[in-house]
């Protein structure tokens, strides 16, 4: 009789359903898969868990941050899908920002995917995203000095406005309201992007966009050194082993 009870019991259990996943589980194995580097995966688990918890400022810019990680993979040919992706972390972060806006991350992940999305464009569009990338970046650093993150996309900002050309600056100053674009500054960029890498020294984006910015101020010797950082580094992020190719032809045309 007690065998049959039991048999009984497994039977009932196997038929149920398992439980349903709550929020938080959902967070965590988006976390999970995100380290893993899937974000595609872990975009989806962070839908779930926002759809579950209308109120996770975690899972929102978390799947800001995914979105920024599935888009940047996608080429020229795939910028529909591409750029979809980049307003859909945008929407996530703002989603983020209006939950908790002294949250570093959100402002940080608002800042990355306006920045992506700029990069996209051309150079009056990228002007008309300048001021609210740089002010979102520098309201994370207010709320976290140590943010990586935050240090870079300043210091990537002060290097992108730098190259933009004299003409594209000076209709932006006349015509955009692109004025503040004449706090750039070389030492800006240099500064920010080495803060970054003293605060995480193995992630292999700070390093070569400071290469690249060593380059524009002609340190050739200082690129050298980060560009062969990055090639002894692990894969950390999706797009690292596309990093390590760009920092082995700029290392190559160094020693050229």
């Amino acid at each position: 009789m007690i065998n049959a009870r039991r048999f009984l019991l497994r039977a009932l259990l196997a038929a149920c359903p398992a439980a349903a996943q709550t929020p938080a589980e959902h967070l965590a194995r988006g976390d999970s898969l995100a380290h893993q580097l899937l974000p595609g995966a872990a975009l989806a688990q962070y839908q779930t868990a926002i759809a579950g918890d209308g109120a996770s400022y975690a899972a929102r810019w978390k799947a800001a941050g995914a979105a920024v990680d599935v888009a940047k993979q996608l080429t020229d040919q795939q910028r529909p899908r591409r750029d979809s992706l980049y307003l859909a972390a945008q929407g996530y972060a703002e989603a983020a920002i209006a939950l908790d806006s002294l949250g570093a991350d959100g402002h940080f992940m608002l800042a990355q995917a306006l920045g992506r999305l700029a990069l996209t464009k051309g150079g009056k569009e990228r002007v008309r995203y300048g001021r609210r990338i740089y002010d979102e970046a520098a309201r994370s650093l207010a709320l976290n000095p140590d943010h990586d993150g935050a240090h870079h996309v300043l210091g990537a900002w002060h290097a992108e406005v730098k190259r933009l050309s004299g003409l594209t600056r000076t209709i932006a100053r006349l015509f955009l309201g692109g004025g503040f674009l004449g706090r750039a500054h070389w030492d800006s960029a240099t500064a920010h992007l080495e803060r970054a890498i003293e605060l995480r020294p193995g992630y292999v984006f700070h390093r070569l966009e400071l290469a690249q910015v060593y380059l524009d101020r002609d340190r050739r010797a200082d690129a050298r050194e980060q560009l062969e950082r990055v090639l002894s580094l692990p894969v950390t992020d999706v797009q690292d082993p596309v990093y390590k190719e760009e920092a082995a032809d700029l290392l190559a045309n160094l020693r050229a």
